[in-house]
C-alpha cells in the first residue's frame, strides 16, 4: 500500500468533497415526506397481515380446539 504525505491527503480529501453534488433542501423534503410516507404505507400492510394471520390462527383453534 502506497504512503501519503498528509498534506497531500487532506488535498486529495478536499478535492473529493468538491466533487459531491449535495441535494437542495426542496429534495431532502421530498425524500423524508416519501420515507414517512412508505413507512407508514409498510406499518399498515403488516398490521392488516397480523390480523388476518391472527383470525386465521384463531378460527384454527376454535375448530380443533
Amino acid at each position: 500500500m502506497a504512503t501519503v504525505n498528509p498534506l497531500q491527503f487532506i488535498q486529495q480529501t478536499r478535492a473529493e468533497v468538491a466533487k459531491v453534488v449535495w441535494p437542495t433542501r426542496r429534495e431532502v423534503m421530498l425524500t423524508t415526506v416519501m420515507v414517512f410516507i412508505l413507512a407508514a404505507l409498510t406499518a399498515v400492510f403488516f398490521a392488516l397481515v397480523d390480523i388476518i394471520i391472527r383470525s386465521g390462527l384463531q378460527y384454527v383453534l376454535n375448530v380443533f380446539g
